[in-house]
């Protein structure tokens, strides 16, 4: 009967039995926790110990789900608004600077791509630049910025920029020389050859430069919003765990895994659709 189904079909059966076995493991091993600790509440009334947060079952953590979900957008005041409004202040400020790095990027790319004397003085500036933790542009970007959602939009610029741009390089170097040079004998302008032979050209290895920036400025975004704080995902996460509910903790890391997975899933998508073109 395996061999009747296609790839597709076994591959989600598959998943969908890990996750059935995970989840059953999950919820027994917290059942056993929560009864390890019952059997010591007469210590804990007689001053012996004390009660501890667990990790919530994954019962819970659907409940919360449900709760969650109904109502995504509702606004009860600066420290309880819904996952909705959360994740769209995150996902704003992500496209926000993922638009700005590809502005720059992208030209920039195309300009090292083209030309060995930019590579060759612009690439030390790039190596130095680059390996520097984005995270680590946040004191300075609020202390110039003075606004925390705009220096979160710069960090998440300063993370998007590097893969696009390196990419973006490498894509445009690798054009065979053999499509620019007709170009030229077609006497194509320099502007015009970049648009209408280079860029299909190096379209898909862009394409990778933007997913992998995508995914980088999501991963970013919630830890500068741990520490700008306001609204966003990653200042739902924090708040969450200061308050010690777990449980709307673990639901949005699985709201973050979820939205992070439609993002690249949106790029792989054009990756796709660039590649079939050609």
């Amino acid at each position: 009967m395996m061999r009747t189904l296609s790839l597709n079909a076994r591959a989600a059966i598959l998943s969908a039995v890990l996750l059935v076995v995970f989840l059953g493991a999950w919820e027994a091993s917290v059942t056993r926790q929560v009864m390890g600790e019952a059997l010591t509440e007469y210590d804990i009334l007689m001053g012996v110990g004390q009660p501890r947060a667990a990790v919530p079952p994954p019962s819970d953590v659907l409940v919360k789900a449900w709760e969650q979900l109904s109502d995504p957008f509702y606004d009860a005041g600066p420290n309880d608004k819904g996952i909705g409004i959360q994740l769209a202040y995150s996902v704003g400020r992500v496209l926000s600077g993922f638009g700005l790095a590809v502005m720059v990027a992208l030209p920039l790319g195309f300009l090292i791509g083209m030309s060995p004397v930019a590579y060759k003085a612009l690439n030390p500036f790039i190596q130095v630049l680059r390996p520097i933790s984005p995270l680590a542009w946040m004191p300075l970007a609020l202390f110039i910025i003075q606004d925390a959602n705009a220096s979160a939009v710069f960090v998440i610029f300063i993370c998007s920029i590097w893969p696009m741009l390196l990419n973006t390089a490498f894509g445009v170097a690798g054009v065979r020389q053999d499509w620019v040079n007709v170009a030229r004998t077609h006497e194509l302008g320099s502007l015009r050859t970049a648009f209408t032979v280079i860029l299909p050209a190096a379209a898909p290895t862009i394409l990778t430069g933007m997913r992998i920036s995508i995914g980088i400025a999501w991963l970013v975004i919630v830890a500068a919003e741990m520490l700008v704080g306001g609204t966003g995902i990653g200042y739902y996460v924090w708040n969450e765990w200061n308050n010690l509910d777990l449980t709307s903790v673990i639901f949005s890391i699985l709201m973050i895994g979820l939205v992070g997975m439609l993002l690249d899933a949106f790029f792989a998508a054009l990756q796709r659709a660039v590649t079939y073109a050609e």
